[in-house]
């Protein structure tokens, strides 16, 4: 199989389905974006961080290709079976923030991305995941997107924030408060 198939070339892209579309498509800029997330989530494994934390990480991966495949899909004329996302995917995500919260420091400021560069990478991967919801919540507006990937989208941005505070903990790394001058 080639990677390159030339059938592009003309700014079109099929969907799951085979429905032709514009590479400009909402629904290609929604798994487009939650793509590029899963590339980040990708660079915060590669870095310096427990095994407990990167065997999660792998775990959302997984999740993010099947929240790509499902946003990929035409959901009129797909016959393709995907997998699916499930509320214990969604659950897992909050009895994981749960635990990382009994550790750390009640939140008091919001807090300035940065610390370190692995800190910074959960920020950006944090920043991205927000882009894919309100992309994939847009969707949803226009065509058929099932409703746990918005929330799973919502709690993973969640996740990646108390993912940065723990790692800053762990570390010993001050958090960046933000203290508003008045």
């Amino acid at each position: 199989m080639k990677i390159y198939t030339k059938t592009g070339d003309k700014g079109y892209t099929s969907l799951i389905g085979g429905t032709r579309v514009p590479k400009h498509h909402l629904r290609i800029e929604s798994y487009g974006t939650v793509d590029e997330l899963n590339s980040y989530i990708g660079l915060i494994r590669d870095q310096e961080i427990s095994a407990h934390d990167k065997d999660l990480l792998k775990q959302i991966q997984d999740r993010l290709f099947t929240i790509g495949s499902s946003l990929a899909a035409d959901p009129e004329k797909s016959k393709m079976v995907i997998p699916d996302l499930h509320l214990e995917d969604i659950e897992l995500l909050e009895k994981q923030m749960d635990t990382m919260n009994e550790t750390l420091p009640p939140l008091k400021h919001f807090i300035l991305p940065g610390g370190s560069t692995v800190i910074s990478y959960c920020h950006i991967a944090r920043c991205v995941c927000r882009r894919a919801e309100r992309l994939s919540v847009h969707l949803a507006e226009a065509s058929t997107v099932d409703e746990k990937v918005n929330i799973y989208l919502n709690r993973l941005s969640d996740y990646l924030f108390t993912l940065a505070r723990k790692i800053a903990n762990d570390n010993k790394i001050p958090e960046n408060q933000w203290i508003p001058r008045l």
